[in-house]
């Protein structure tokens, strides 16, 4: 109790000394503007654009690739002389282990009761267009990866976005921009939020509180994991995402079956709701506000994250990896999200909620599973522990991918960043620290600037990649 009481002081101590660097960081990266008097952050509006221009510029990449993705995942070409580390299909299951997280179970329900059950259709919407975005992003990022002569690969936008400014004759500021994108992503991986609010979770069910002991398990796992690699991750993320999908999923799709009836209802709700003007929630612009929101969050869809986690697969054609990256939007966004959706809004579990913007998003989902079956919250607490424990991995490999770039793949800078992340990750549960966490969410979509600013400028080249690709495979 008392080491817990000392780092809640000192916790409140960083936060209080944090928060003027926080609120003006935050104020900068979370800019808004008032629209029908729902705030819009530009940021969203930036990520959203990219996905439109993406989709367009592509040809609907997300439709016409998405047969050819499967097939690259369930019947993947043999790889075997090519450069990387792990298949397609470890690449996405590390990758949407980082994007499912605590966000699909906690923000859908917050999307709902904030802008009405309307911001699910836009939420849908914004997961298509981020599958452009995706793609995009993954195919660079293999593209420009290095492969190190000890045979890791090491890769992600700050390599691209490097070597494109280069070739404009921008060295200097392709340099900069990609150290700020690196430093960004060492920032954003301080998983503080997704330990934290399993924690709660954890205590909300069992009626136990040990926020230290918790912290210090979790970290000492994700340490193991971590220290293996990315072999290591792709390995576990390919065993534990396809289980933790399946169990909460299973139980999600229980509620809906036993609901049945009132599905047609309940689709008719979101729809009237995303085209209804009603003044509540700001009717359709509140709804399509939030609904976007929640999906750009969500799919990290232009944050460049992803592309971090891609870059290590074992392929000699970049484009395949792309295709494979855009199901991730759509598992992740587009499945995952609704059904998480049409269970909160089947069983009326947003209802006592609705338009309150300080309402607990995860509150809410545990009260939809406990209005089954009274166990249910249970299969809630193990799944939002396992979506915690993946994202956490993910993120600590991106920052190391980032340490890599800045260190030039030191193996020495790699195990320090991993020991200290570790260490700082401990103390995530019996603290809170709305600040830091606020900071961090300011560096994830600082990602998002300089990442989406080069996928422009590579439009071109990367439109050529795709005939050329489509010409020799024949789609």
């Amino acid at each position: 109790m008392a080491d817990a009481q000392t780092a809640a002081n000192l916790a409140a101590q960083i936060d209080q000394a944090l928060t003027p660097v926080s609120n003006f960081v935050s104020s900068i990266i979370f800019y808004s503007v008032e629209v029908a008097g729902v705030s819009l952050p530009l940021v969203v509006v930036w990520l959203m654009a990219a996905g439109v221009v993406m989709t367009l510029s592509l040809r609907f990449i997300n439709f016409r690739g998405f047969r050819h993705a499967v097939g690259m995942v369930v019947n993947p070409r043999d790889q075997k002389d090519a450069s990387g580390e792990i298949s397609h299909f470890q690449a996405l299951s590390a990758a949407l282990s980082g994007t499912i997280g605590l966000g699909n179970i906690a923000s859908v329900p917050l999307a709902i009761v904030i802008g009405g059950p309307g911001a699910v259709f836009w939420m849908i919407l914004a997961g298509f267009f981020g599958m452009a975005t995706k793609f995009a992003e993954c195919a660079m990022a293999v593209k420009y990866r290095k492969i190190l002569p000890d045979g890791r690969s090491i890769g992600g936008p700050m390599y691209y976005i490097e070597a494109e400014f280069k070739r404009r004759g921008l060295k200097t500021i392709g340099k900069g921009a990609a150290i700020f994108f690196a430093l960004m992503t060492i920032g954003a991986s301080a998983s503080f939020f997704q330990i934290n609010q399993t924690h709660a979770q954890f205590a909300n069910v069992t009626g136990i509180s040990a926020p230290l002991a918790f912290g210090v398990v979790m970290s000492a796992l994700v340490g193991v994991v971590v220290f293996g690699g990315i072999k290591r991750i792709g390995y576990v993320a390919g065993k534990l995402v396809p289980f933790m999908a399946v169990l909460y999923l299973g139980a999600a799709l229980i509620i809906i079956a036993l609901n049945i009836t009132a599905l047609p209802d309940a689709i008719a709700t979101i729809f009237r709701s995303a085209f209804g003007l009603d003044a509540m929630g700001g009717g359709l612009v509140g709804a399509l506000i939030n609904g976007m929101r929640r999906a750009t969050y969500s799919s990290e869809a232009g944050v460049g994250s992803a592309a971090i986690a891609h870059a290590a697969v074992k392929t000699n054609e970049p484009l395949t990896e792309g295709y494979v990256a855009l199901l991730e939007p759509f598992i992740d966004t587009i499945v995952v999200c609704t059904i998480t959706a049409l269970v909160v809004i089947l069983t009326g579990a947003y209802l006592p909620f609705l338009y309150q913007p300080d309402a607990v998003g995860i509150e809410i989902t545990s009260n939809a599973f406990a209005g089954t079956f009274s166990w249910f919250p249970i299969i809630l607490l193990v799944s939002s522990t396992l979506f915690a424990f993946t994202s956490v991995v993910s993120w600590v490999f991106y920052g190391a991918q980032a340490v890599g770039y800045l260190s030039n793949g030191s193996k020495t800078m790699d195990a320090t960043f991993k020991i200290g992340i570790c260490l700082l990750l401990c103390t995530s549960a019996a603290i809170s620290v709305s600040s830091i966490l606020d900071f961090i969410d300011s560096m994830l979509f600082a990602m998002a600037i300089p990442n989406i600013l080069v996928l422009y400028m590579m439009l071109p080249e990367i439109r050529r990649d795709v005939k050329a690709y489509e010409a020799r495979h024949g789609l």
